[in-house]
């Protein structure tokens, strides 16, 4: 499949995407919605997350630039962080300045928890996000993208970690090779987020 790596005018597309992707995500739709029902913070949130893999051009995005961004998977390379030592920062007020003090504090606590569960030892690459446009759903399209994706960390010999927020998912990345190796609960919620691993394959 054709995908080219996120750039500053594939940006405000693919945060949409990501936006709307997750709306409905059993972990993230929950913790992110404010009491007055209000988004606004939703694209500034997700733009920081696209931002980060965009320093190491490991954001990778379907579809035509300046149209809708169809599919997005955002990596962040072995050894190196999510978000930069600034977007962390630009995290922490965002989320302080727009959701009441017990319910930052409960993003937080999920933060450290997805933290926590995040493998230390074995260099690999972090599949962060990995979203479709709902108008490209049912299509095959993010499952090729991350197909692709996968074939040039097999390359390097790179394998892959992923927690998966939807259990609708984990067939997908099953098929594509990660296996379940634990689980952690969600803060608002009972949903399970569940941890993946992939060996490289040659």
């Amino acid at each position: 499949m054709e995908f080219r790596a996120v750039t500053s005018a594939d940006v405000d597309a693919v945060t949409d995407t990501i936006r709307l992707a997750f709306m409905d995500d059993p972990v993230w739709g929950p913790c992110l919605v404010l009491p007055d029902g209000s988004t606004d913070h939703l694209d500034p949130f997700w733009r920081l997350y696209v931002e980060g893999g965009m320093r190491f051009s490991t954001a990778f995005v379907t579809g035509e630039i300046g149209g809708i961004a169809e599919a997005i998977a955002v990596w962040t390379p072995p050894g190196e962080s999510e978000l930069s030592d600034e977007q962390e920062e630009e995290l922490e007020e965002l989320v302080r300045d727009t959701f009441p003090p017990e319910l930052a504090a409960k993003m937080f606590d999920l933060f450290d928890r997805f933290e926590a569960a995040h493998p230390r030892g074995t260099p690999h690459a972090y599949l962060g996000l990995l979203a479709t446009h709902p108008d490209y759903r049912g299509r095959g399209i993010g499952q090729e993208l991350l197909a692709a994706n996968l074939v040039d960390w097999d390359a390097r010999g790179i394998p892959g970690y992923l927690e998966s927020t939807n259990p609708a998912n984990l067939h997908r990345y099953r098929r594509a090779g990660f296996e379940s190796v634990g689980t952690f609960d969600a803060v608002l919620d009972d949903a399970i987020i569940t941890t993946m691993w992939r060996d490289a394959t040659r």
